[in-house]
């Protein structure tokens, strides 16, 4: 018998303010790596976190 796909995943959040600047002091974009449970946030996961590039708390959005 095969396993089922558990209900954490593993997603990336990426800085918008690195994505859409492109007059900024260093090259490179913010992400990071967590888990999600797809049942109870099934929609795409939004965090405030520390960007190392822009230097500040910025809102991180989950890519795919």
């Amino acid at each position: 018998m095969a396993k089922n796909k558990g209900t954490r995943i593993l997603i990336t959040l990426e800085c918008t303010e690195c994505r859409s600047n492109n007059n900024k002091r260093t090259l490179g974009v913010s992400r990071y790596l967590t888990q999600k449970n797809r049942r109870n946030n099934p929609e795409r996961l939004e965090l405030k976190k520390y960007c190392q590039y822009c230097n500040k708390t910025t809102i991180h959005k989950e890519i795919k």
